[in-house]
């Protein structure tokens, strides 16, 4: 198992040990390819295997033991598995002949996870683990990227055999396409000539596909307007003024309003999701032409009718069609494109991110927008899921790729922390910060025990409302402001909190405080710092589309109540 690691290029493996494992734990102790990680919680180990992924493009390994060690994992299962991320998962079992008899610890590995792994195995032959291990990457790592679950009995442990790692791997029943249909990409170029009402519209599939430089190009080349989802963002830059910000639920009002009458849609590894588009008959009821390059031919007219499908990886189909509109010096429709960024302006100038400035309370959005410029734009920011999520998105310009790590598909309450020690473990000199908010944080806080441990040093950026802060949103909108549990009137000193753990606490609470306190916590390169900053409570995310609605009934602010 070790030493298949170690071929694969391993450098850390996220874990916690138990009976299952101990054979494996044991090797690990003999070998030094690879460093492990202990974490605290396995949820964390997956978390942090999910965002050393992320934040590198390689693929991310965490290690469980059988039974409450692998349940406790379906969360991080779930969650890279509904964002596309690459990673294998390595569970222990009872021993073989235990399976089935209710053995201590033991549990269906294989069909508790099948929902929420791209593949997965059950070793029942030490001889067949290399070669399952090689599969397992391979799998994790092409086509659609996804989670791999390696499910080991603890009598395969235990057994040996001759050590023999395939170079390749070949499997008849998995050859993921790459290259896109020359065909379909010529009648792409075709449409996005003619097109009087352009849009790009790009997803995560472009920063897992390694992709941007081909994007911005396409930007640059045509002159269209774009936007990336939650997802996506850094996939193109969001500091150039083509860039009109991000889609859907809380995106800006010149992005949906763009994406809704356009009359040629590209999209490009985004998979109009619920979050974005709204309601599908809305988003149809507006004649548009769509074009979708997808690695996954699932994803295509799965919720939208398309009508030119494209499957292939979104690099190379990107290189094509660049390559294409270069040698047949294809131009856009220079006038109607002209006419159609008057329109955008138009949209721009409701400047729907604005937001009431405070001197006496901290506004959240005041706080992102100073550690974009504390960070110059650029650093790691891992969030959390909640209101803080979508301010940072919103408000954190990212310019870069694998910058912006977060729980899109699943959306995941705890992931921040462990995504910031697997960023920095994959990224040991850069800068890392972790948006969180006081609900989130402390799903997975005994992760600063690991910090502590491993000298991990992000910088915790709690926007602390005393709230659940979205749920409360939605309980003030949809149900007559009836905050049904969402009130956290019970919340601990975090200060004293992170000293107990061997860090520094830092308590904010005057607007003319926030970014002296960045500044001073930054300065601290070898600690890290949890920041609690006491902001507004009663603070919304605007603008917000409510569920079922359509993108042009945006809500952009209380007065739109």
């Amino acid at each position: 198992m070790v030493r298949c690691l170690a071929e694969e290029g391993v450098k850390h493996v996220f874990g916690y040990p138990g009976g299952a494992v101990l054979y494996i734990y044991d090797a690990i102790f003999q070998q030094d390819k690879f460093q492990h990680v202990l974490v605290r919680h396995e949820q964390a180990a997956v978390h942090a295997a999910d965002a050393y992924s992320r934040s590198s493009n390689t693929v991310g390994v965490a290690l469980v033991t059988s039974g409450p060690g692998v349940t406790n994992a379906v969360t991080g299962l779930s969650t890279a598995y509904m964002d596309s991320i690459p990673m294998v998962v390595i569970s222990g079992q009872v021993p073989s002949h235990a399976i089935g008899q209710d053995a201590f610890q033991e549990c269906d590995t294989v069909g508790i996870t099948r929902p929420v792994v791209k593949h997965n195995f059950l070793v029942k032959d030490v001889r067949e683990l290399a070669s399952t291990i090689k599969k397992a990457f391979f799998i994790a790592r092409t086509g659609r990227p996804g989670p791999v679950l390696v499910d080991i009995p603890k009598d395969i442990t235990v057994n040996k055999c001759l050590f023999e790692y395939p170079r390749e791997i070949e499997m008849r029943s998995y050859r993921p396409v790459d290259k896109g249909h020359a065909g379909q990409i010529r009648k792409a170029v075709q449409l996005l000539q003619n097109a009087e009402r352009p849009m790009i519209y790009a997803g995560g599939g472009v920063i897992l596909a390694n992709a941007s430089d081909e994007l911005n190009r396409l930007v640059e080349k045509t002159g269209f307007p774009i936007t990336n989802t939650l997802m996506g963002l850094g996939g193109s830059r969001s500091s150039d003024p083509h860039f009109v910000g991000m889609p859907g639920m809380h995106g800006t009002y010149e992005a949906n309003m763009a994406m809704q009458h356009c009359d040629v849609l590209i999209a490009i590894g985004s998979r109009f999701d619920d979050r974005v588009i709204g309601n599908p008959k809305h988003f149809a009821s507006n004649p548009r032409k769509i074009i979708h390059i997808d690695i996954d031919p699932s994803s295509i007219s799965k919720r939208v009718r398309v009508d030119i499908p494209i499957v292939g990886n979104v690099k190379d189909v990107l290189v094509e069609l660049l390559s294409q509109l270069d040698a047949g010096n294809v131009s856009p429709n220079t006038n109607a494109l002209q006419g159609w960024w008057k329109q955008i302006a138009e949209w721009r100038g409701r400047d729907c991110l604005k937001y009431p400035t405070s001197d006496i309370v901290i506004k959240p959005q005041a706080v992102i927008e100073q550690l974009h410029r504390v960070t110059n734009g650029d650093a790691f920011i891992t969030s959390d899921v909640g209101q803080h999520q979508m301010w940072a998105a919103q408000y954190y310009a990212f310019d870069k790729p694998r910058r912006w790590i977060n729980s899109g598909g699943l959306g995941t309450m705890g992931v921040g922390l462990p995504y910031a020690m697997g960023v920095q473990m994959a990224n040991p000199d850069a800068t890392v910060a972790c948006v969180t908010g006081e609900g989130s944080i402390q799903m997975c806080i005994q992760e600063l025990a690991t910090c502590k441990q491993y000298h991990l040093t992000p910088k915790i950026i709690l926007l602390n409302n005393r709230f659940l802060g979205m749920v409360r949103q939605w309980q003030q909108i949809d149900y007559g402001s009836r905050y049904s549990e969402s009130y956290m009137d019970s919340l601990p000193d975090f200060e004293k909190l992170a000293e107990a753990y061997g860090h520094v606490g830092m308590r904010i609470e005057k607007p003319g405080d926030v970014e002296g306190s960045l500044r001073e916590a930054f300065a601290m390169k070898d600690r890290l710092v949890f920041m609690n900053f006491i902001t507004d409570q009663n603070e919304n995310v605007w603008p917000m589309v409510k569920a079922g609605r359509g993108l042009n009934e945006m809500l952009l602010g209380s007065e739109d109540l």
